[in-house]
This record gives structure tokens, C-alpha cells and sequence, in this order.
């Protein structure tokens, strides 16, 4: 008696995640630490003040700073309104 190994057809649908962006603080020398902090908590839901604090500081420190990861839509919002507000941002992609 012969065994078949039937291959049925996949319905299933694998789901590929949306490449993910890394919207970046960049320092400058005309901006009060206040404005970046309260421009940051006002720009990236849920942020608390210490989050903030810790970005501007970071970014004070190093010259740059991650302010948030996501899908390139959110990160075009956020870099564009953080240059609305006077500070200087930038995207990438997250690798």
C-alpha cells in the first residue's frame, strides 16, 4: 500500500511587518531646553516629562537623540512637527 502526501493549497496570508523609522532630535544652539521638552511631550502621545527631559538631554550631550521608532507615516508626522515647532529632526530607517 503507497503512501501520497497530498499539499493542500495555503489560505492562510502571512503578514509582513511595515519597515519601521527612527525619528531622530538633532542639537542646536537657539532652542531653550523648556521648548524642546514641552515641543516633545506635546508632539509624541504619551510622553511624560521625564521621557522628554531625557531626549533633550541626550541629544544636548551627544549632538542627537531617538525620540521615538515607528511606521514611516507616524515618523514623517513627528520629524515634520518637530520642525515646525524650530527643532531640528531627521528620519531613518530603523535597522
Amino acid at each position: 500500500m503507497a503512501t501520497e502526501v497530498l499539499n493542500k493549497p495555503s489560505n492562510s496570508t502571512i503578514r509582513k511587518h511595515a519597515p519601521r523609522y527612527r525619528v531622530l532630535l538633532h542639537n542646536d544652539d537657539f532652542n531653550s531646553m523648556e521648548h524642546v521638552v514641552q515641543t516633545l511631550i506635546q508632539t509624541v502621545a504619551g510622553m511624560t516629562q521625564p521621557q522628554a527631559v531625557d531626549i533633550m538631554m541626550e541629544a544636548h550631550v551627544n549632538g542627537m537623540s531617538l525620540v521615538i521608532t515607528c511606521e514611516l507615516e507616524h515618523a514623517e508626522f513627528y520629524c515634520e512637527t518637530l520642525r515646525s515647532q524650530g527643532l531640528s529632526s531627521t528620519i531613518e530607517p530603523d535597522e
